[in-house]
């Protein structure tokens, strides 16, 4: 875990797509985003303003793919438990070995993703008191 609030966290993927793939994630199991509370919705988005921040900040990537997936049909893992991928990407970065070998390949171990991204996060959170 890279930090925790009082209504949501944010983890590293355990299966990235890219180094720094993370996920905010609310503690209640919801499955919308219509069945969370104003201020769960403001501490997920919180959460994701930051991650998009902490990685633009420790990865620079060129661009940065957000997005929820509501429903089994839509690709979520664990349905009605919603929670926001980010996943950094640079031009060209597509890895053919995911599709051709079934395997992932990625430089980065996540516990070094993990010391890279913690500090981040923890001093955003102390900016926002």
């Amino acid at each position: 875990m890279l930090i925790r609030g009082e209504l949501a966290y944010v983890i590293l993927n355990l299966y990235p797509y890219n180094n720094g793939h993370l996920m905010v994630v609310p503690n209640r199991h919801v499955g919308t985003l219509h069945a969370m509370t104003r201020e769960e919705l403001d501490e997920l988005m919180r959460f994701t303003r930051h991650a998009e921040m902490a990685l633009a900040e420790a990865y620079k990537p060129q661009g940065i793919n957000v997005g929820i997936n509501l429903g089994r049909p839509a690709g979520a893992g664990v349905v009605d438990h919603l929670h926001v991928h980010l996943v950094p990407r640079w031009t060209g970065d597509t890895n053919f070995m995911s599709v051709v070998g079934n395997v992932r390949v990625l430089p980065e171990e996540l516990g070094e993703t993990a010391q890279r991204l913690r500090p981040i996060f923890e001093r955003l959170a102390r900016e926002d008191e």
